[in-house]
C-alpha cells in the first residue's frame, strides 16, 4: 500500500554543491543579506523582507568580529588615539544561529523535490536566515506558475501536490506562491479570450489540488491579471530592466520553455522568458520550484542578479519531468490525451492508458555517431539524470507512487519499498510488463479516487467541473473581426483622432542639436493646420534599449532638456504641440497595451523584426522596443507620422506599415508616413562612428562662448566643395530667411543670400571665401546656442535637468 501526499526524507535526489557542515552554511550566509527577499532594483522596498536584518552578523561571529576589529583600527588611526582600551568600542557579535536536526530535516526533505538544486549551500543559508526558528516574519517564498488552459495531468496535479507539501510542512516557515497566469491565457486566446472563463478554469484547478491532498494552509494563489494590472508601475519596469541586461543570443537559449527551435521563433517568444524572469523578482521568490524544462529561464534570473547587483540569488529547485506514456515522449503533453494520465480520468481511462503505455525492459544502445536531425527545442535537456531505459511506467512508480514517506508498491505478490529493487526485478524478468502495469493502475486509481469523490460530492467543485466541461463542449471559439486589444489614447481623451505624430529620439547623455532640428521639421509636415500635433516621448523604450544605462533620472532629464530646446528654437510651433510621455500613456491601460505588444510580436518572425541592422549580440531590448513602437502607433491612432530616412526609422516604418496592412485591415486606418528632408549637420568627415569626437557636431548643452566659435573653426569647409559643406547647411538650418555675409569692400562687400542654392553657387565658383562663410555661420550658431542656454536658465526644470544630465555624463565617462 502506498500512502499519499505526506512528506518523506530519502536519499533519492541529485543536487549540486551539497555542504555537509553548519560551518559551510554560516560562511555562505555571511556573504548574503540573509533576511532580504529577492527584490529587483526597480521595485520599491517591502518592509516585510527586512524582518531579520541582523541575521548576517548572527550567522558568522568570526566574520562579524573581524569586521568590528577593522572598523576599530580605522577609528584609532583617524583619531590618533593610542589608548588600547579604544579597541573595545563595539560589543561582540551574537553567536551564529545553531544548525539543528529539525533544520537538517527540512533541508533533506526539500531537496527530495528537485532533480537538481542550485545550490544546496544557498538553500541551507536560506533556511538559516528565514526558515524554521528564524525571526523572519515573511519566511521563505517558493513559486511556480501555471496557465489555466483546461486540463491538468497527473504531474501537475498529484506530483505537484506532493512537492508543495514537502516544501511547506508545518513549522518550515515557508509559503508556496502559485502564479495563476490567467493574463497569459488571455493573451494566448485560451477560452476564446474570455477572462471570466479562464478564471473559472483556474478555480477548478485549485479544487483539483485541494482534492488531491495539497495542504493549502501555506499556499497563496496570485492571479496575474490582477497583480500585473494593479502593480503595472512595478512589474513592467522590472521587465524592462531585465530585457536591457541581456543580448538576443542569451534570450534565444531560454526559448525551450515554449518548446521552440531558435531558428523558428516569433518576436513574441523572446518576450516570454523576460516576463517569466520578471515574475521571480515581482513575486519576491526565494526559491524557483519549477520543472527541469524551465531551468534555463530560472538560471537567467540568477544571471540578472549579477547585472542588477542583487546579492541573494533565487535558489533553483527543478523537479523531475515525467515521461509521456508513448515511446519517445520526453514529457507529457496536454494536447495529446493519451500521453499522460489526467486528473479527471476515470478508472477505465487510467487502465486503458497504462496498459497501452510504452514499457521497454532493455536499455537503449548508445550509437557511436550522433544522429543529425532537427529536434524540437522542447526535447532538449528534459532530464538531468541519465536514463537509458526511459520507461514511463517505471517513471510513474518512482516519482509518484514511491514519493510519499513509507510508501510501498505491491506487484506479483511482493511488496517493495525501494525503487531500484523494482527496476532490477522488472529488467530481470521477475516482474512481467503486464504485472507491473496492473500494479501501477491500482495505485494510480487510489490516488485519483479522492479527486473523483470531491467533484461528485462537493457542490462548489461539482458546479465548476460542469462549467469547465461546457467550455470544452463549446470549444475555443474565436470571434472574427473582434475588437483590437490595444491602448486607446483617443477614447481616453489623451489625444485627438487623426493627429500628426512625431516620435522623439531615444536619449543620450549628449542631446544633439541635429535631433532637435529633425523633430521640428517632422512636426511641420502636418498636412493640415487644423490637425493636432503630438510629440511622443518614448521613455520606456529608452529604458529597454538601455539608453543612458537605463537610468530613469537621466532619461527624464534628457527629455526635459530636449523639450526645452524645441521651445527655444520654435516657440510658436511648440505652443500647439501635445506632448505625451510613453510611460504615463501606457499606465492608463497597461494590460491592453502589453497584449498589443505581444500580439505584434506573435505576428512577426524574430528575424523580420531584427532586420539587417540588429544582430544576435545586440541587446534584446532593441527588439522589444520595435514591438513597442508599433503598439504605440496603435494607441495613438494617428493619420500621419513624421519620419526620417535613417536605417532604424526605415526598418520600423516598414514593420508598422506591414502590421496595419496585413492584420488590422479596415479596423484601424494605416497612418501615412511623411518623410522629412533633414540635412546632416556633422561638422567633419569621418569614416565610421568610432572616429567622432566632441567637435563632430553641435550639442544642445554646448557653451555658446566656448563651443560656438571653436567647433565652427574646426569644421570642414573645402573651397568649392558644396557636396559636403557644414557651414552652409548650418546657416540655412538655423539662420534667418535671408543671410547676410559681411565682407570688406576689397572682397566684394556685403552680400545677402535668399536661398541655399545661391550661396552654394557662389561658394562653388570661389566668389564666397570659406573664411567669410565660417564667420557668418559662427555668428548664427553662437546666437542659437545663446538662445538655448538662456531658455534653460529661465526654466527651472530644464536648468535642473541639464545639470543632472551633465553630472550623469561625467559619471559615465569615469566608467570608461
Amino acid at each position: 500500500m502506498s500512502k499519499r501526499l505526506e512528506v518523506v526524507k530519502t536519499d533519492r535526489f541529485s543536487v549540486l554543491e551539497v555542504a555537509d557542515t553548519a560551518t559551510a552554511v554560516a560562511t555562505a550566509t555571511a556573504n548574503a543579506d540573509a533576511a532580504d527577499a529577492i527584490t529587483a532594483a526597480p521595485a520599491p522596498p517591502d518592509d516585510s523582507n527586512n524582518a531579520n536584518a541582523n541575521t548576517n552578523a548572527n550567522v558568522n561571529a568570526t566574520a562579524g568580529q573581524e569586521q568590528e576589529q577593522k572598523q576599530s583600527k580605522k577609528k584609532k588611526k583617524k583619531k590618533g588615539n593610542s589608548n588600547k582600551d579604544s579597541n573595545a568600542a563595539a560589543a561582540p557579535a551574537a553567536p551564529p544561529r545553531e544548525w539543528t536536526p529539525e533544520l537538517e530535516a527540512d533541508l533533506q526533505r526539500i531537496l527530495t523535490v528537485g532533480e537538481e538544486c542550485i545550490s544546496s549551500s544557498e538553500l541551507k543559508a536560506l533556511l538559516l536566515a528565514k526558515g524554521r526558528g528564524s525571526e523572519s516574519a515573511a519566511g521563505i517564498n517558493l513559486y511556480d506558475g501555471f496557465e489555466p488552459s483546461g486540463r491538468m495531468h497527473i504531474a501537475q496535479g498529484v506530483f505537484k501536490a506532493m512537492n508543495v507539501n514537502k516544501c511547506t510542512l508545518e513549522g518550515t516557515n515557508s509559503k508556496f506562491i502559485f502564479w495563476v497566469a490567467d493574463w497569459f491565457a488571455l493573451m494566448n486566446d485560451k477560452m476564446g479570450g474570455d477572462l471570466d472563463k479562464i478564471k473559472t478554469v483556474g478555480h477548478y484547478l485549485i479544487e483539483v489540488w485541494k482534492a488531491a491532498g495539497m495542504n493549502l494552509d501555506h499556499v497563496e494563489f496570485k492571479w496575474a491579471s490582477e497583480e500585473i494590472t494593479d502593480k503595472a508601475h512595478i512589474y513592467w519596469p522590472i521587465m524592462l530592466d531585465v530585457a536591457k541586461s541581456f543580448n538576443t543570443t542569451r534570450i534565444k537559449k531560454c526559448c525551450q520553455i515554449m518548446g521552440r527551435l531558435e531558428g523558428s521563433l516569433t518576436a513574441a517568444q523572446v518576450l516570454y522568458p523576460l516576463m517569466q524572469c520578471t515574475d521571480v523578482f515581482f513575486l519576491k521568490a526565494d526559491i524557483c520550484q519549477l520543472g527541469v524544462d524551465q531551468r534555463k529561464v530560472n538560471m537567467l534570473a540568477r544571471e540578472y542578479c549579477d547585472a542588477a547587483r542583487i546579492k541573494r540569488k533565487p535558489v533553483i529547485l527543478s523537479h523531475h519531468m515525467l515521461y509521456g506514456l508513448k515511446a519517445g515522449q520526453e514529457k507529457m503533453s496536454k494536447s495529446d490525451p493519451d500521453s499522460a494520465v489526467f486528473m479527471e480520468d476515470t478508472a477505465e481511462d487510467v487502465e486503458r492508458k497504462i496498459m497501452k503505455a510504452y514499457c521497454p525492459n532493455k536499455e537503449e544502445e548508445q550509437s557511436g555517431e550522433a544522429k543529425e536531425e532537427t529536434q524540437d527545442a522542447g526535447k532538449e535537456s528534459m532530464h538531468l539524470v541519465k536514463d537509458t531505459l526511459k520507461n514511463p511506467v517505471l517513471d510513474y512508480i518512482e516519482n509518484i507512487i514511491l514519493s510519499p514517506p513509507d510508501a510501498t508498491f505491491t506487484v506479483n505478490g511482493s511488496t517493495y519499498k525501494e525503487f531500484h529493487l523494482i527496476r532490477s526485478a522488472f529488467l530481470a524478468g521477475e516482474i512481467t510488463e503486464d504485472q507491473l502495469k496492473k500494479g501501477l493502475v491500482q495505485e494510480l486509481n487510489k490516488l485519483l479516487e479522492p479527486v473523483r469523490d470531491h467533484f461528485t460530492n462537493d457542490a462548489t467543485a461539482k458546479a465548476l467541473l460542469e462549467q469547465v466541461r461546457q467550455f470544452k463542449r463549446d470549444g475555443n471559439k474565436k470571434s472574427s473581426g473582434k475588437e483590437i486589444r490595444r491602448l486607446n489614447l483617443v477614447s481616453l481623451g489623451k489625444v485627438n483622432a487623426g493627429s500628426h505624430v512625431v516620435f522623439a529620439p531615444l536619449p543620450s547623455t549628449s542631446p544633439k542639436l541635429e535631433d532637435s532640428l529633425k523633430v521640428l521639421l517632422q512636426l511641420k509636415l502636418s498636412q493640415s493646420g487644423e490637425k493636432s500635433k503630438v510629440l511622443f516621448l518614448p521613455d520606456w523604450t529608452a529604458r529597454v534599449c538601455n539608453k543612458c544605462e537605463g537610468d530613469t533620472k537621466a532619461i527624464d532629464a534628457f527629455f526635459t532638456v530636449f523639450l526645452s530646446s524645441l521651445k527655444a528654437l520654435d516657440p510658436k510651433l511648440m505652443k500647439d504641440v501635445i506632448v505625451i510621455k510613453q510611460s504615463e500613456a501606457i499606465l492608463n491601460d497597461p494590460s491592453n497595451y502589453w497584449i498589443s505588444v505581444i500580439n505584434v510580436g506573435r505576428y512577426f518572425a524574430l528575424d523580420d523584426v531584427m532586420g539587417a541592422n540588429i544582430n544576435d549580440a545586440d541587446g534584446v531590448g532593441t527588439v522589444i522596443g520595435r514591438l513597442m513602437k508599433i503598439a504605440d502607433v496603435m494607441g495613438l491612432e494617428p493619420s500621419s507620422i513624421g519620419v526620417t530616412d535613417c536605417d532604424d526609422t526605415t526598418a520600423e516604418t516598414v514593420l508598422i506599415e506591414r502590421y496595419f496592412s496585413e492584420t488590422l485591415e479596415t479596423r484601424l486606418a494605416k497612418p501615412t508616413m511623411l518623410v522629412a528632408d533633414c540635412p546632416s549637420l556633422g561638422l567633419q568627415k569621418v569614416e565610421n562612428e568610432s572616429h567622432k569626437t566632441e567637435n563632430f557636431e553641435y550639442f544642445i548643452l554646448d557653451d555658446p562662448k566656448v563651443h560656438g566659435k571653436s567647433k565652427m573653426k574646426k569644421a570642414f569647409c573645402e573651397p568649392g566643395n558644396i557636396d559636403f559643406c557644414p557651414p552652409i547647411d548650418l546657416a540655412f538650418a538655423f539662420g534667418p530667411d535671408e543671410i547676410m555675409i559681411n565682407r570688406s569692400p576689397d572682397n566684394g562687400g556685403d552680400v545677402t543670400y535668399k536661398s541655399k542654392e545661391e550661396m552654394e553657387t557662389d561658394f562653388k565658383s570661389g566668389s564666397l571665401h570659406p573664411g567669410d562663410l565660417k564667420a557668418s555661420s559662427t555668428a548664427i550658431m553662437v546666437q542659437v546656442l545663446e538662445k538655448l542656454a538662456s531658455t534653460m536658465k529661465t526654466d527651472p526644470d530644464a536648468a535642473k535637468a541639464s545639470k543632472a544630465l551633465k553630472a550623469f555624463q561625467k559619471k559615465m565617462s569615469k566608467k570608461k
